[in-house]
């Protein structure tokens, strides 16, 4: 199979720390006109205003669940519902080091232990994971709802 590619225009205007960008647009057309600055990426919380760390995070949290979901689904016990938080941690002058999974799930026919397993089998295998690997500590917790 071919590769698929992605992807997306982003216009920044001025230095780093005085300048602002605006992702511009995505080949999907899903989004566009989300505004970026240092202080977006660098404080916490500016508010309307997004980040790279923060598009990872959605990123991850998205593979990650479908992931999850073709795994079960593949072991016999599909998922009723998955719910991912990924958080991305951005420190200035490092980078991203770190990122949080925090999944809720509910998965008829499976027991804790089997539902730990298949998480952690989507953490270390979907392709967002696996482009972290190796450079940011990702960690996992999972918790079975009834």
């Amino acid at each position: 199979m071919a590769g698929v590619e992605r992807t997306a225009s982003v216009t920044w205007q001025g230095d780093l720390m005085s300048g602002s960008g605006r992702i511009d647009s995505v080949g999907s057309g899903a989004l566009s006109g989300l505004d970026v600055t240092w202080a977006s990426r660098s404080e916490p919380d500016e508010s309307g205003r997004t980040s790279p760390e923060e598009l990872i995070a959605a990123a991850h949290a998205t593979c990650f669940s479908m992931a999850l979901s073709h795994g079960l689904a593949q072991a016999g016990t599909p998922a009723e519902r998955l719910q991912v938080t990924a958080t991305s941690t951005f420190v200035p002058g490092t980078g991203i080091t770190a990122m949080r999974l925090e999944l809720a799930g509910t998965v008829p026919g499976l027991d804790e232990e089997g539902f730990r397993q298949a998480a952690d089998g989507a953490k270390q295998n979907c392709p967002v994971s696996k482009a972290l690997a190796g450079n940011v500590e990702i960690t996992l917790d999972a918790r079975l709802e009834s």
